[in-house]
């Protein structure tokens, strides 16, 4: 009987997306600080709205710096059978709710300003505005190089993406606040010169709505891995099509331990004369799959 020692841990921390999540959360805690002083001093509303508003997108900052802390901590930690990996995922899908509440939020006030308008401060709304407009683009700036993926070369030919879920819900809630800026903006310039007061509510709808899809976007893509949905049938079924020659796949799992890596479980009826190692290099073109888990059941050998 030989013993193989495993490496389960399945993820590439990114330093580089902590770093500048770090940047990011600080600016943003400036911000905020600056405009609800700014605010409680010269009683500006609109100030003191974005302010806490600011606040929002702060803890989800938060969030995300506390997965990347937390994975890091616990890389090599034996309680978790796969390692850390889905800690990203699921801030990833901790912040996207957060979104999605801080969607809801805005839609209703929106709402609530169309049927009950309020009087605009014009030059002030503005100002604030631009100065949210300014410190969102930097912070896309940031972290736009790296919220969709990062490239990794395992093999000559090979090219893997390592998805950050973590990383692209920082990206999003900046992204959001980006477009309520400039949809803002807009909405103000418009009514400052045409007196078309309605149209900063309309925006708020308009921006909440496309907050919401970015949302449900994110939900989509990080609720499957943390509920271990299974591979695509396509490539289940390749599986099974290479291991028929050689018996009858009784029982087949394969399903997502990180955001890029996939373990597999198999038993098989065996009817030939393979050994365990003959048929994980039968499986060895399955690239996606990082943790193999073998049954064999044979009247040669039971492994």
């Amino acid at each position: 009987m030989h013993s193989i020692k495993h490496e389960h841990n399945f993820v590439k921390h990114n330093h580089q997306g902590e770093k500048r999540t770090a940047w990011v959360l600080l600016l943003t805690l400036t911000t905020m600080i600056i405009e609800i002083v700014a605010g409680t001093m010269f009683g500006s509303m609109a100030l003191l709205a974005d302010g806490w508003h600011m606040g929002t997108h702060a803890a989800a900052f938060c969030i995300t710096l506390f997965a990347y802390r937390y994975a890091k901590k616990n890389a090599h930690n034996q309680r978790f059978s796969f390692g850390t990996g889905k800690v990203s995922v699921l801030g990833g899908y901790t912040s996207a709710i957060a979104l999605g509440i801080v969607a809801i939020l805005m839609f209703t006030e929106s709402v609530n300003r169309l049927f009950n308008p309020h009087t605009i401060q014009f030059n002030e709304a503005i100002i604030v505005a631009i100065i949210g407009l300014v410190v969102n683009l930097v912070s896309m700036f940031l972290l736009g190089d790296h919220h969709g993926h990062e490239h990794t070369h395992e093999h000559a030919n090979s090219h893997h993406h390592q998805h950050d879920h973590n990383l692209r819900a920082a990206y999003m809630h900046v992204l959001a606040d980006t477009l309520t800026s400039l949809l803002a903006i807009i909405a103000l310039v418009i009514g400052k010169f045409y007196g078309w007061n309605w149209l900063d509510a309309v925006m708020g709808m308009v921006g909440a709505l496309v907050i919401t899809k970015w949302t449900l976007n994110l939900l989509s893509q990080t609720s499957p891995i943390l509920l271990d949905e299974s591979i695509e049938d396509d490539y289940r079924e390749a599986v099974k099509a290479q291991l028929a020659p050689y018996g009858e796949v009784t029982d087949l799992h394969i399903w997502k331990i990180s955001s890029d890596h996939y373990s597999a479980a198999i038993t098989i009826d065996s009817s030939s004369d393979l050994s365990l190692t003959d048929y994980k290099q039968k499986l060895a073109q399955f690239d996606r799959i990082s943790h193999l888990t073998l049954e064999v059941h044979s009247n040669h050998a039971r492994s």
